[in-house]
């Protein structure tokens, strides 16, 4: 039997899956103020403060607050984006925003699982406090965030950068963590307490126009740009082992090899797919391209090329250092190319904290014979915003059992996106019991 919170933050999911906010990194893409207006209409009358921040048109995020009695007391902060990165409907088995509900208590859509399922949770267990005449000694947020997808210009960072005194929290929770891993020792929810920095570099390759009917001995920047392109996939950065992925290690039961620098390569290899591109970008700077731009006619040959290459930094590796990696994979063309980067370094936060210990506590009670792991976030979230703010930022949710590790990790940005009901519920009680327990 599904209950009625978890009817509500179904239907809200829904309603935020068909909103469609497809966020493509343009400043005119997002149009987040259709959520944003969906969950002020959700909230309004539970008893909460809510506020609007709009720094373009279209990009608005909403804040509710819930005022706690104790001004000593701790703050904490639920967050969740709005925004959903683009989709290739070709992929899909179900319509990507028709946010369908099939037989089996799946909801199907983009963002499903990135990350509108808690983002709809968290609303869902805010109200439901307020409206019980929940009064905290801590103060209790909710913030429906926009532009998570594309830096957090018009969303976290503006508002960080701007409303700070609107923004500070303690404790902060966003994605992403909670699924069940089973191992021997008993059921593990990894949590994310440190995530990746990125280096998002564009590379412009300069060549010498002329006519393509003579292409012998010419200077093709796309040419030029293409062995740019082998050389950086190829490129293998050197072995960085931290202490956060030794406990993800040692928590889950993973061979001990795959904190060795001199065995990991290997073991890497012979681990299932996702595992795997978790193991390497846990353990290594990584470089992808994902988008090239040049030419200009079929019978010119090209002068320009731009690539684009995710750069993703370990803890502690500046931009400078990641620079030189770049140089150095790219290796005797160097001079062919101009670099220009947008440098945002790697972020963590605290295990030994209050907040670690009250989800601790609450998640034993949902999930029987459980245990937090840490864990390291290969992509980024807003909290590397709040982190610098002076907030302890975690990534959690919580997942039932039919949301495997494997499935978990590919849907992200990828086909056939969903999540189930019980999923939903596990989440919304696990709102419900930490804001119970952290706060008063």
């Amino acid at each position: 039997m599904v209950d009625d919170l978890t009817n509500e933050a179904t239907a809200l999911l829904q309603d935020l899956i068909r909103n469609e906010c497809v966020n493509d990194g343009a400043v005119e893409s997002g149009h987040e103020i259709r959520s944003s207006d969906l969950l002020t209409g959700y909230l309004e009358g539970c008893g909460a403060d809510i506020e609007h921040y709009e720094p373009q048109p279209g990009r608005r995020s909403v804040l509710a607050k819930l005022e706690g009695s104790d001004p000593t007391a701790p703050t904490l902060m639920l967050m969740g984006h709005t925004d959903v990165v683009p989709v290739n409907p070709d992929g899909w088995t179900r319509d990507p925003f028709g946010a369908e509900l099939d037989d089996d208590g799946m909801i199907w859509g983009r963002g499903a699982v990135d990350m509108l399922n808690l983002t709809s949770t968290m609303a869902v267990a805010f109200k439901h406090l307020a409206q019980s005449g929940f009064a905290p000694k801590g103060t209790l947020m909710f913030l429906g965030v926009a532009d998570e997808e594309a830096l957090g210009t018009w969303g976290a960072k503006y508002l960080l950068d701007h409303e700070l005194d609107a923004m500070r929290s303690d404790y902060v929770i966003t994605e992403s963590g909670g699924y069940q891993v089973p191992t021997p020792m008993g059921t593990r929810l990894p949590i994310m307490v440190e995530e990746k920095g990125t280096f998002w570099s564009q590379i412009t390759v300069h060549g010498t126009p002329s006519h393509a009917s003579q292409a012998y001995k010419t200077d093709n920047a796309l040419v030029t740009a293409a062995e740019i392109v082998r050389r950086i996939s190829e490129f293998r950065p050197e072995v960085r082992i931290g202490d956060t992925w030794r406990r993800y290690v040692e928590g889950l039961g993973f061979p001990s090899g795959l904190t060795d620098p001199e065995e990991i390569e290997a073991l890497i290899g012979d681990l299932p797919v996702g595992l795997g591109r978790i193991a390497h970008s846990c353990t290594h700077t990584t470089m992808a391209p994902t988008v090239v731009h040049g030419g200009t006619k079929t019978n010119i040959i090209p002068d320009r090329v731009e690539l684009q290459v995710d750069v993703r930094t370990m803890p502690g590796q500046s931009g400078a250092a990641a620079e030189a990696l770049l140089m150095e994979a790219i290796g005797d063309l160097a001079d062919r190319v101009e670099i220009s980067s947008n440098d945002d370094p790697a972020t963590a936060s605290p295990i030994d904290t209050p907040l670690w210990d009250s989800l601790s506590r609450v998640t034993g009670r949902l999930c029987e014979g459980s245990a937090l792991v840490p864990t390291i976030m290969t992509g980024g979230t807003d909290n590397r915003f709040f982190r610098r703010a002076g907030s302890v930022g975690y990534g959690f949710g919580l997942f039932s059992r039919r949301i495997g590790f494997e499935d978990y990790a590919r849907m992200f940005h990828g086909h056939d996106e969903r999540v189930d009901q019980e999923s939903l519920d596990l989440s919304t009680q696990l709102w419900l019991a930490l804001a119970e327990d952290l706060l008063n």
